[in-house]
């Protein structure tokens, strides 16, 4: 059977959502993402790639960028039904899409499941739509996935978490299907801006919260 380009699936399946919002609900269109296949995105020059949404993704990226094994850290958005978000758009929360970070990684120093336990002890997991003084559906938890496997790490402990606060866990787990690169000045923000009044206020205070719980994760130059 002749192959379908990868470009052309994805196309196709932006136009499907497109189509069928009209009059859905959030959670009707949510749940159509739920039940698609997850799109697994090959490694390249030895470096896999993974997706997370946690917040302001000036933060996540800094959090990330600062763990042993990873590369490079992207800003940009993931988990809506519109094409080309931007941040004006994204931030209305009408476009469905999450603030999301995309990391490159190097699966012989660091795994997927450390990422995730990154990722679950760099926020406050019961948080709903948000994270610290970011509201909204933009700033939501997700946690997304490129196969079964991977979906079962994230159940598993997002499940152990869930009991040790005996709290529900905000996160949703997502199918992966397409990473939307942010704009240009939102790439190293907080690199670049460390004077900014949020920077100062909220993400460091967070990057070094996180740094002090896993210091043998993080890079010797941090």
């Amino acid at each position: 059977m002749k192959k379908i380009p990868y470009l052309l699936l994805v196309t196709i399946f932006f136009l499907l959502i497109g189509c069928k919002s009209n009059g859905q609900s959030k959670t009707e269109k949510k749940e159509i993402i739920q039940h698609l296949d997850p799109v697994q995105v090959p490694p390249a020059n030895g470096l896999e790639r993974a997706y997370f949404a946690s917040g302001c993704f000036w933060c996540v990226e800094a959090i990330y960028e600062s763990v042993k094994g990873v590369k490079e850290s992207i800003s940009g958005y993931s988990g809506g039904h519109t094409q080309n978000p931007t941040y004006e758009a994204s931030n209305t929360g009408r476009t469905g899409h999450a603030e999301a970070v995309e990391i490159y990684y190097d699966p012989n120093i660091v795994s997927f499941a450390t990422l995730v336990d990154v990722y679950f002890g760099s926020q406050n997991p019961t948080q709903l739509n948000g994270q610290g003084p970011d509201r909204g559906s933009q700033y939501r938890s997700i946690i997304f996935y490129q196969s079964e496997e991977q979906k079962k790490i994230i159940e598993e402990k997002k499940e152990i978490l869930s009991k040790k606060l005996n709290k529900k866990i905000a996160a949703e787990i997502l199918p992966f299907q397409k990473f939307w690169k942010g704009e240009g000045y939102h790439q190293d923000y907080e690199k670049r801006n460390p004077n900014n009044p949020y920077i100062r206020n909220v993400s460091i205070p967070r990057l070094k919260r996180f740094q002090a719980k896993f210091p043998k994760l993080i890079k010797e130059t941090h």
